[in-house]
Formats: structure tokens, C-alpha cells, sequence
């Protein structure tokens, strides 16, 4: 059982911990400031915060209903953040029943592969059969008219929000020695989330803090190489901190770490470069203080295929 599980109850102990203590942060500034643009930030801060509460309320609830539950989740996530996405991305009528097909028949018969644990198919049906049927679909479909650009965008689609995304909940399906046959997959997927998610706060509180230089000015004004050094240099202490959760050593566990938030930061440039493209500032408003799903996964959709296939390469 997992509630029996000490260290899951230490690190789910220490999270909420953490959250109480950032929610206390919240209402002591927003008491003590009284200018319009730092109560603004403030109340950025708080709709953040609030926010987190909630996401990490649904997944505790998803972890404790085991691997069912965190496959349903995330594809639950992938769904929302591929509405997000093809909302910013032009189609035409002949698109509709190729998008059909993305949602409705490829994306849960993905999230199937991975509940099932059928890694030789799942590693390939989305890069061979699905890219191979939606461009079938969409030649059918006889609009000739920016077929390629179309084609791309759904094909880009289905890799970040589908494929990408549901390297997470495939950690599950991972048979490591001394450490699979306990059940312990599940503290690999909290650790690759926990990772992910705390180098994306941590770089947002180091560049408010210290940051001066813009790493990408055109792309994310806000991402400064202060704010990534300083967040990636304390995540990755963070990091290695969490190895008792996982099949690493210290060392490899700051080591993965450091890749996921490499990853994550090229994720989060990525996808400002695809909203600076589209106009927008956000994906969407599905989140308050943090704009839409895809907003939030953006990091995560490039670290977990890496993670997923460095631990399956090095560690099984």
C-alpha cells in the first residue's frame, strides 16, 4: 500500500509542508503591499500558488489509485493540452476528421500501450503508424491548399502533447532490478514531476531575484541567465537530495537532474517561440496564474521522453 510507504509519506509530508509555507509567504505580502504593481505580482504569486494546491491534490489523488490512475491522468492532460494547441493552429474543414482521429482514436489507444506496459509497440506507434495514417487521412481528405504546413502542425501536435507527454506515466512500465518488484516505479514518475515542475519555480523566483541578462530576448524576454543558472544550480541540488526515492546514487540522481532541467528549459523556449509565433501570451486560461495546460507542460514534454529512455538505457 502505498499510504504504508514511508517515503512516499516524508516527501508527500515535506510537498504539503512546502505549500503551506508558500501560501503563508502569500497572504503576509499580500497584506503588507501597497503598490499597484507589486500587488499585482503578489496576486500573480497567490493565483499561482492556488493553483498548485490543486494540481497536486489531483495527483496525489492519481498516485494513490495507482498505475490506472496516473495514465488516466495524463492522458486526461495530454487531451487538454492538444484542444489547447490546435486552438492556436489553423485548420481547414478537411482537417476535422483527421484531428477526429487524433483525439478520439490515437491518443487513448496510446494511453492503452502504456497502461498495458506494451513497450515495443508504444515506442513506435505514434512515430510510425500514427504519422503515417493522419498524413494518409489528410490526403484523402483532397485539400491540396497548405497541406504541408497543415500536416506539420498536426504532426507536431500529436509528438508534444501525445507522444512526449506520455513518456511520464510510462515510467511505470520500467522493470528495474531491486526496485521495480517493490512497486517503487511510481517515486520515479514523482521525482521526474517534482524535478521538472520546481525548476520552472525555482528559474521564475531566481530571475525576479537576480536576473538581468535575457538568455532569448525575442523569444521569452523573461528567461535570464541568472534565473536559469541559479534554478537549474538549485534543482539539481534538489535533485540529487531526492535520490533515496529512486534506483540512483547521489551523484546520478543530481546527474538527471541537471538533463531534466536542461530539457525543460529547451521545452518552455520552444513553446514561447510557437506562442510568440501565434500572437498569444498564454495557451490558454485553464489555470489561473499559469495560463493553460499546455503552459504547464511545456516543460515536461521535453524532459520525460529523455528521462524515460536515459534510465531505461543505464539503469534496467
Amino acid at each position: 500500500m502505498i499510504l504504508h510507504d514511508t517515503q512516499f509519506l516524508w516527501l508527500m509530508g515535506t510537498l504539503l509542508g512546502t505549500m503551506c509555507f508558500a501560501s503563508a509567504i502569500g497572504l503576509i505580502l499580500a497584506r503588507r503591499t501597497t503598490t499597484a504593481k507589486g500587488k499585482e505580482v503578489v496576486a500573480n504569486l497567490n493565483a499561482r500558488i492556488n493553483s498548485w494546491w490543486v494540481m497536486i491534490a489531483v495527483f496525489i489523488c492519481a498516485v494513490l489509485i495507482g498505475p490506472t490512475g496516473s495514465t488516466v491522468l495524463f492522458a486526461l492532460i495530454s487531451f487538454l493540452a492538444l484542444r489547447e494547441y490546435v486552438a492556436l493552429s489553423p485548420t481547414v474543414r478537411a482537417d476535422h476528421r483527421v484531428l477526429l482521429w487524433l483525439f478520439w482514436g490515437i491518443l487513448p489507444l496510446n494511453y492503452v500501450l502504456v497502461g498495458v506496459k506494451w513497450y515495443g509497440l508504444y515506442t513506435i506507434f505514434i512515430p510510425v503508424y500514427a504519422f503515417l495514417w493522419l498524413q494518409i487521412r489528410a490526403a484523402m481528405a483532397g485539400v491540396t491548399e497548405g497541406f504541408l504546413d497543415r500536416t506539420a502542425r498536426i504532426q507536431w501536435g500529436l509528438m508534444v502533447t501525445i507522444y512526449f507527454i506520455s513518456h511520464a506515466p510510462a515510467l511505470l512500465m520500467l522493470d528495474i532490478p531491486k526496485y521495480s518488484e517493490s512497486g517503487q516505479n511510481f517515486k520515479l514518475m514523482l521525482f521526474l514531476v517534482v524535478v521538472v515542475q520546481m525548476s520552472d519555480v525555482l528559474q521564475y523566483v531566481c530571475g525576479k531575484l537576480a536576473g538581468r541578462h535575457p538568455i532569448a530576448p525575442n523569444v521569452s524576454p523573461n528567461k535570464t541567465i541568472e534565473g536559469f543558472a541559479g534554478g537549474v544550480g538549485l534543482t539539481t541540488l534538489l535533485g540529487a537530495s531526492l535520490y533515496w526515492i529512486t534506483p540512483f546514487s547521489f551523484i546520478q540522481a543530481g546527474a538527471m537532474a541537471f538533463v531534466i532541467c536542461l530539457m525543460g528549459f529547451a521545452g518552455g523556449l520552444v513553446m514561447s517561440a510557437t506562442k510568440r509565433d501565434r500572437g498569444v501570451k498564454d495557451f490558454g486560461a485553464l489555470l489561473p496564474g499559469h495560463g493553460g495546460m499546455m503552459d504547464r507542460m511545456d516543460s515536461l514534454c521535453f524532459a520525460a521522453p529523455v528521462f524515460f529512455h536515459l534510465t531505461r538505457y543505464y539503469f534496467m
